[in-house]
């Protein structure tokens, strides 16, 4: 073999692990004993309480590791800062990196959707949970929900059109941000919700706004929590996954839950995971599941 090949192979290899197995999280877990999940309390992923779906997740991640589960309370404003150990602005899709900040976790699970801004900053695992944003009004408002069909495109298009003179809520720099989603030519009035996610149902109940932008997981607490009080209106996504975030040069970390995350899906304990906290969602996205073995 040609010793330019050799020495390109060579190179390849070199890249490949210095950018891909990087090691150095899983190392630095491992030697210290313990894994901090930081989480921002929604729609049961993170109750606030100790347990929820990611929590739990998490925790059986940790015992896989035979480290001790450490929980790292954060807000949807600072969890990815707080990951990757840096501030940044997102403006139209770009992210431009600015200061640093303390690192506070090793990874991120709270519900968070794989979104194209967000995979500049943060390498995902495999989906953990299907989503799809939705607009949700009160049961009086004069939306209409939709007839689903089978273009999600003309459904998107359904939906969107009833917010003319509509005051939405929602949250930038989340998958409840107006600007990922397109609204050309309706005059909606956007406003970025100043509270915590879960407290956007109860905004819209109270008559604060006309509707808001929720994900697939919310609406489902939603429904069970407030029967009669809410509608779904239709969608202004396609399907979307979430799954757990690391960084960029935590891949041995992030094969090892991926790894795990297979195993439980086989096994049946990751659905039990889902029918404890989110019972409805066989009725909403069933083709998600389709490989997930119940016991």
């Amino acid at each position: 073999m040609p010793k330019l090949k050799i020495l390109f192979i060579c190179l390849f290899i070199v890249a490949h692990y210095s950018t891909c197995s990087h090691a150095t999280r899983l190392q630095e877990i491992l030697e210290n004993g313990e894994l901090r999940h930081l989480g921002v309390p929604y729609a049961n992923f993170v109750t606030g309480l100790g347990d929820g779906f990611s929590v739990e997740l998490i925790k059986g991640f940790c015992n896989e590791l035979g480290v001790k589960y450490v929980f790292v309370n954060s807000s949807w404003n600072t969890v990815i800062s707080d990951l990757v150990g840096k501030t940044f602005l997102v403006q139209n899709g770009n992210v431009k990196k600015l200061g640093h900040v303390p690192v506070r976790g090793d990874l991120i699970a709270n519900g968070l959707t794989i979104l194209p801004w967000r995979e500049k900053l943060l390498s995902f695992s495999d989906p953990v949970f299907p989503t799809q944003v939705m607009i949700v009004s009160s049961i009086e408002s004069r939306l209409k929900t939709i007839k689903n069909g089978h273009d999600i495109l003309q459904d998107i298009k359904s939906s969107v059109s009833q917010l003319n003179g509509i005051r939405l809520l929602g949250k930038y720099n989340t998958c409840l941000d107006i600007k990922l989603y397109d609204v050309k030519g309706v005059d909606v009035h956007f406003v970025d919700f100043p509270g915590n996610l879960n407290d956007l149902i109860p905004a819209v109940i109270a008559g604060k706004a006309d509707a808001t932008l929720l994900d697939m997981p919310d609406i489902l607490i939603g429904l069970s929590k407030w029967p009669g009080k809410i509608k779904v209106i239709g969608p202004v996504s396609d399907e979307q996954s979430m799954a757990v975030a690391f960084t960029k040069d935590a891949c041995m970390l992030r094969e090892r839950f991926n790894a795990y995350l297979k195993r439980i899906k086989a096994d049946g304990t990751y659905y039990d995971l889902v029918m404890k906290y989110y019972p409805l969602i066989m009725q909403f996205k069933p083709d998600f599941f389709i490989n997930v073995r119940a016991k």
